[in-house]
Formats: C-alpha cells, structure tokens, sequence
C-alpha cells in the first residue's frame, strides 16, 4: 500500500480496473474464481478484472443506509439475503432513532429489490458455492457496503472471499481483514477524505452502463464455455 498526495489517481472507473487487476493477478490464481461486482460503481472497475483475468462476473446487490440530510456518510447498509450491518457508533453520534433506521432500511430494500429484477433480466445469480470470490467496488471509505457484502456471502460458503478495491481508507481495510480472507487495496491515500476524489472522472454509472457491461460479460463467459467444451470434445 502507498501513500500519496491529494490528486487523482485514476483517470476513471475502468482505467482504475485494469489497474487493479495487475494486483488481483497476483494473488487469486483460481481459474474458477469468480468476480463479484457491487453496483453501481463497483461494476466498470469489476468488467475489467474479470475481463484481464478471463474470470466469469456477476453483481452482488448492496444498498447503503445513509445519515438523512448526509447520506454519503453510511450508517449501514443492507445486502442480498436480508442481511443488514449497522455502525453503532455512527447512529449514536447522529442520534438515529430505532423507527427512522427501519424506515430508511425498508425504503433502501425497494430499491435493492428493484435493481436486483433490472440488472439480471431473469438470469440467475451465478453459485458462490465453494469458490474463490473477489468482491470488488470503486473504492472504501466506510466500508459498510463491503462488510454487509462479506456477511451475505460468507452464509453462501465460498472457498474464500477476497475484497478488492483501487482506492480506500487504510483503517477501513484494516478493519475489513477480519471479515474476509483477503483484501487488496491498491492505494490508501492520507488523508483519504472521500473515494470520488481520486478519480478524475467519478461520473455516476448508470442502470444502462450496468446493463450493457453485464450482457458484454455473459457473452464473453458463453464463449469462454463454448471454446472450452469444444477442447474437450477435440483434445
């Protein structure tokens, strides 16, 4: 990990993907791992990890609880299977009550619910089951969203969860190791103030983007099956 100035580091989303998967690369050399991508941002930086390393990709839905009036600060997040991680520290500082919590939670499921049916189109999701999973987002700053993703999908029993992100707080992928087996974190600036201003462009991905990427990455994953059922078949 290295330490650098306030200045950006990634032209944008993919371009910080490709970065990272040299770092993956090196340390997941599971042919059947599989990338899993945290919409909205997480999924151009996952494309290009999965697509560097010929890994199959898919998106593990996680929706962050934000403060009202500051929701860029999470007090939480919810993820796929019900689970929901809370920072209690952060909602007695903000002195959040128990019903405005659930209210928050319920109007954040709908959304999850929502594009969980838009993003896989009917697909389902591809089995986590005893494989090496590398969850990847744009970057930590709390990293409730990760911890919530790692809490899910521990439930799921993959061989291994390995977390990678371009950019993070150096005390949230501290605290992240004792929740996963890996994390890979290619840059932890200080101060670290915020993930979008590392990226000269931290546009906001669109549903379409996903989309697109998501299609782009099951095409690329029949063919893959495709050639390899054809090497079988003609040794």
């Amino acid at each position: 990990m290295r330490n650098i100035q306030a200045e950006p580091i990634f032209l944008d989303r993919f371009d910080a993907g490709r970065q990272l998967a040299e770092l993956v690369n090196r340390s997941v050399h599971d042919p059947d791992a599989l990338v899993l991508a945290l919409p909205r941002g997480g999924v151009p930086v996952a494309f290009e990890v999965a697509r560097a390393l010929r890994l199959d990709l898919d998106v593990f839905l996680v929706r962050k609880l934000g403060v009202p009036g500051r929701e860029e600060l999470a007090f939480g997040a919810i993820a796929s299977g019900g689970v929901r991680v809370l920072n209690q520290a952060l909602i007695g500082e903000a002195g959040l009550p128990a019903n405005l919590i659930d209210q928050i939670t319920a109007r954040e499921q709908i959304e999850l619910e929502r594009r969980e049916e838009l993003y896989r189109q009917g697909r389902p999701a591809l089995s986590v089951l005893e494989r090496t999973v590398v969850v990847v987002d744009d970057g930590l700053a709390t990293g409730a969203s990760m911890k919530a993703a790692s809490q899910a999908l521990r439930s799921r029993r993959p061989k291994q969860i390995v977390v990678a992100v371009p950019v993070a707080a150096e005390e949230t992928c501290e605290e992240l190791h004792t929740d996963v087996d890996e994390i890979i974190c290619a840059c932890t600036p200080a101060p670290f103030m915020a993930v979008g201003i590392w990226y000269r462009d931290f546009s906001q991905t669109t549903d379409e983007e996903v989309e697109r990427l998501l299609q782009s990455a099951q095409l690329s994953r029949d063919e893959r099956k495709s050639t390899e059922r054809s090497h079988r078949l003609n040794p």
